[in-house]
């Protein structure tokens, strides 16, 4: 059954202090890529050293980690307001996610070309890249299917799993990479002290795990039955955005 405002305390509740865990979880994630970069590793530029390659993860973690996941998480969190409100919050942080990390990648790849380093030669640079396009093309495709359709409620209707998988397997792919950005940075970084477990290398394992447990509790909340957004029919065949799929049926909601 889906959870709405006339279900036990106890459930929201659990609910509330759930999403408050992601926030914590995410919000400390992205401190402590600020103070690793900015602390152990020099800080922050804009001119081509390796201070502006330390704008890269913190973008990273920020656009398509944090916000990424907010953005999929504003259909659990607000899931009795007005759908079109809620998806164009949905498609705004999603925009500033994008930005934020396309910032993080010029700065890599400024970086990479004031030092002469070659681009795209690590697992991670491979994965990141990968994330990003698939990342572009699932805003834009949202874009012309829900929050502006161009398409039919037919062809909206089809789509609309294949975006809510894609969305998820984005995040997934996402923290996949930091995680690989966080061993390859450890790796080459600081290989002969890590046996001595010294205070970055302890800092970045806890940011490890503090990523995957992001993950994990979002993917909890996104696919508990009872936390979705309940169906309204009413809405639906009034939205401009969503009209009647067959005649007696009602669209499916993410």
């Amino acid at each position: 059954q889906i959870m709405d405002d006339s279900a036990p305390r106890s459930g929201r509740v659990t609910f509330a202090w759930l999403v408050g865990a992601s926030q914590v979880l995410g919000l400390t994630s992205v401190v402590l890529t600020g103070v690793w970069m900015g602390h152990y590793r020099g800080g922050f530029a804009w001119d081509g050293s390796a201070q502006e390659f330390n704008l890269h993860p913190l973008c990273m973690v920020l656009g398509l980690v944090f916000l990424h996941g907010d953005a999929i998480l504003v259909y659990r969190v607000f899931r009795n307001e007005a759908k079109r409100n809620v998806k164009l919050l949905h498609g705004i942080i999603h925009l500033l996610a994008l930005i934020i990390s396309i910032i993080g990648f010029v700065a890599v790849f400024d970086f990479h070309r004031k030092s002469k380093i070659p681009d795209m030669y690590s697992l991670h640079s491979w994965c990141g890249m990968a994330t990003l396009v698939l990342f572009c093309i699932q805003w834009v495709m949202g874009l012309l299917f829900f929050l502006f359709p161009v398409a039919s409620s037919w062809l909206r209707a089809s789509y609309l799993p294949i975006h809510v998988f894609c969305g998820v397997a984005l995040l997934v792919m996402a923290i996949g990479t930091s995680l690989l950005g966080i061993t390859e940075k450890l790796l080459f970084s600081i290989m002969s002290t890590y046996s001595l477990f010294t205070p970055e290398g302890v800092l970045a394992n806890v940011l490890g795990i503090l990523l995957m447990c992001f993950g994990v509790l979002l993917g909890y909340l996104i696919s508990k039955e009872e936390y979705r957004r309940p169906p309204n029919p009413e809405e639906e065949s009034l939205s401009v955005h969503f009209k009647t799929l067959t005649e007696g049926g009602s669209p499916t909601t993410p």
